[in-house]
């Protein structure tokens, strides 16, 4: 007998209790919530043909920028597509194998397609939104998930999650009040929404409220953090609040103890990192040893060949500990990927090996280079993937770098005063004596 699913989609293969058990994995999926994973496996015992449960398992390790992690899909693709399954999961297993292929225009080509037969396919949409946001597409960003609505309803299991998304999209296309507007209705429906709390803090952040935003985000903690996958991420953005204010020591105490407390070897959380030292030197504070124990963590990862985004905070890491011999090993690595006929090899080309260069160029002080690289690159950005404020970590170095090459004064104190007399400035270089600014 065929099943039906909440938004009324056929589902093969399920029993009753593996789909209530699927439901409630989706529906964290759906809502960022950690415990996506651990029922799936309930599942899939339970019902071993249940081909969706399969997909749903797959796409959460597709969702990656970990090279291992979405690798591993491919058993789980394999098991399904041996399965009986009806058109729209074939179209999903299709997608699911073009992601599996380094194919992730015609993934997101066969999502699209799928959501236009099947609007309703929740699922499908917020993997496409993931895939649109790791290809830097802000237009089906918003477009995408526009597109999808009307067939949408607030009586709808998934509504809020579609809505939330929708709100993502609207913020990361400028449309500020918009984003707002429809985050508060997310958050009327369901004030634990994680995802919704998370557009919050870019909303603060890209409109430089950061009082209000850390505000909001301390007042906030409990629904961001409690159990939600976005939580170190959430973390990086209070900090980030923080680090507008001023207060350098609640920035490295965050960084200490939220994002690198456990010493997680997760992307995500090794990008946030990263950007959060870096950002913090570019301020003028000195992060001390912490940049050492960063490079270390991200040392594993020089030859994933896997994403250009993960690639420039590795260097970020490598160059803010001058450690010279990494950042080196990790441009020969781009050097040859940048010849291969990838995803990674094109995007390298583009951005990822010319940036991390500049990365390189800046740490060493040689500042002309560095705005050389920089700013030829900056119409493109948008392309390495993440939100316009992550990527505004290459502006602030931009701007960094033009600041120092209009102030060279600055050299002449580096050379005429004693190393004692002066302060840690952008990027480890030494800056200007606090006396003479």
């Amino acid at each position: 007998m065929t099943r039906t699913d909440a938004a009324g989609l056929a589902v093969s293969g399920a029993t009753p209790r593996a789909q209530e058990i699927y439901e409630s994995a989706l529906a964290a999926f759906l809502g960022w919530r950690r415990t996506a994973d651990h029922p799936l496996a309930s599942a899939t015992h339970e019902a071993p043909g249940f081909v969706m449960a399969h997909v749903l398992e797959a796409w959460r390790l597709l969702c990656s920028r970990d090279r291992a992690i979405a690798h591993s899909a491919q058993a789980v693709a394999k098991r399904a597509a041996a399965l009986p399954a009806d058109p729209r999961e074939r179209m999903h297993l299709g997608a699911i194998g073009a992601v599996l292929a380094d194919d992730y225009e015609g993934a997101r080509r066969r999502l699209g397609e799928l959501l236009r037969h099947h609007p309703r396919d929740a699922l499908a949409l917020q993997v496409a939104h993931t895939l649109d946001h790791l290809m830097g597409d802000t237009k089906m960003l918003l477009g995408r998930v526009a597109s999808v609505l009307p067939a949408w309803s607030p009586s709808l299991p998934g509504y809020y999650a579609v809505r939330a998304m929708h709100a993502f999209g609207l913020l990361e296309s400028g449309r500020y009040a918009r984003a707002e507007e429809a985050a508060s209705e997310v958050l009327a429906h369901d004030a634990l929404d994680a995802r919704t709390h998370h557009t919050m803090a870019h909303l603060f952040e890209m409109t430089e409220r950061a009082e209000a935003g850390a505000r909001w985000m301390s007042q906030h903690a409990v629904a961001w953090s409690d159990g939600s996958v976005a939580a170190v991420h959430c973390w990086w953005h209070l900090a980030l609040f923080q680090l507008a204010r001023g207060r350098f020591d609640s920035v490295l105490q965050l960084y200490d103890q939220r994002l690198r407390g456990d010493r997680s070897t997760h992307v995500a959380d090794l990008i946030d990192a990263s950007s959060l030292l870096w950002r913090t030197e570019l301020a003028g504070a000195d992060p001390g040893q912490r940049w050492q124990e960063l490079a270390d963590a991200w040392a594993p990862r020089i030859d994933d060949a896997f994403c250009s985004f993960s690639d420039i905070h590795a260097m970020l890491a490598f160059v803010g500990a001058r450690d010279w011999a990494r950042a080196g090993r990790l441009e020969a690595a781009l050097l040859q990927a940048r010849a291969t006929p990838t995803r990674h090899g094109s995007s390298t080309r583009r951005l990822g090996l010319p940036v991390c260069r500049a990365i390189m160029a800046y740490g060493r002080g040689k500042d002309s280079r560095a705005v050389s690289l920089l700013g030829t690159l900056a119409a493109q950005a948008h392309r390495l993937g993440g939100s316009h404020a992550q990527r505004d970590v290459l502006h602030l170095t931009l701007r960094s770098a033009i600041d120092r090459l209009r102030r060279p004064v600055a050299k002449w104190w580096q050379a005429s005063l004693p190393q004692a007399a002066t302060v840690r400035g952008p990027a480890g270089m030494l800056a200007m004596p606090a006396a003479a600014r």
